[in-house]
């Protein structure tokens, strides 16, 4: 898949794409629906180019600069889970002041037409667009009629929380309650974290269960406590693990949660290393212990729920 970012010239050779719009956060099974759909139109127009379009930053992160962490992927992640529904190209559209005060008409005709050279647009049924949202899909059907595009709009997909279709909103929300089956059913696959090792205090070393410890940064918080993981630390292996999400409040009460990951039958330094975390199942929240002696058992207790479970 190649990349653009939002500085790249486009070469000619990368115009004449179906390409879906949208922001793609979690590449779930709604985003899923609109390549899908951009795919369909490309083979039934003979198009030999499928691409996305994603915004970055999110557009929530230049409207409300000060929200909590919310996003599901990294840019790296969402650039694989893209790559993996066999697109052919990513445009990275940057979303800054200049682009949000553009009027609906000025994005079809500059961005989409002019920079993208998109033979075909497809969108999910809510994509509203330029300054104040004013655009929407019905003239975004009309601008395309215009500028030679043609343009499709895809229905909810169901799926969310019962009544609601799936959508990030949905994502987060299942997350932030520790329903990782939802999140899982939602995106196709389980969330996961990924980000670099981080050197601890090696409290879990010196317990006999050594952790990865990663940042959660940019992630959405998800329920703090304890839970069922895969990790993979670069190699593309799947390992069985448990992973505490918190602030540590035995051991000593951290400012911000971090995610703990110990990887089962697996002790080697990976300090500097980026690895990725799968959350399988919430296991329980969170603890604070008298003592360390006191948190033992329950650990051990973590250990054997998620070895069966996993």
């Amino acid at each position: 898949m190649r990349r653009f970012l939002p500085d790249d010239e486009i070469p000619d050779d990368a115009k004449g794409a179906a390409i879906a719009l949208g922001n793609f956060d979690g590449v779930h099974l709604g985003h899923q629906g609109v390549i899908a759909a951009a795919r369909a139109s490309a083979n039934a127009r003979g198009l030999k180019l499928l691409g996305a379009a994603a915004f970055e930053p999110h557009p929530r992160r230049l409207f409300q600069p000060d929200a909590p962490p919310f996003r599901l992927q990294s840019r790296d992640q969402r650039a694989r889970a893209l790559d993996a529904l066999g697109l052919d190209l990513l445009f990275k559209i940057r979303f800054d002041r200049a682009l949000s005060q553009m009027t609906d008409e000025d994005f079809a005709r500059h961005v989409l037409h002019e920079r993208l050279g998109a033979a075909h647009v497809s969108v999910g049924f809510d994509f509203r667009y330029g300054r104040g949202r004013m655009g929407d899909v019905e003239r975004l059907r009309a601008q395309g009629a215009a500028l030679g595009f043609t343009v499709d709009v895809v229905a909810p997909i169901e799926g969310g929380p019962p009544g609601e279709k799936i959508s990030s909103t949905a994502v987060r929300a299942a997350i932030a309650t520790g329903d990782m089956d939802g999140a899982t059913r939602m995106l196709g696959r389980p969330w996961a974290i990924e980000g670099e090792v981080l050197r601890g205090f090696a409290r879990g070393r010196a317990l006999g269960i050594p952790t990865a410890n990663v940042a959660l940064g940019d992630y959405v918080r998800p329920r703090l406590g304890v839970y069922a993981v895969r990790a993979d630390i670069g190699d593309g292996v799947s390992r069985p693990g448990v992973a505490n999400i918190g602030i540590t409040p035995t051991t000593g009460a951290l400012q911000e949660p971090i995610l703990e990951a110990h990887i089962f039958d697996f002790d080697a330094d990976l300090y500097g290393r980026t690895i990725e975390v799968a959350l399988i199942a919430f296991l329980r929240e969170e603890r604070k212990y008298g003592s360390v002696e006191e948190m033992m058992p329950q650990i051990e207790d973590d250990v054997r729920q998620a070895r069966a479970l996993l």
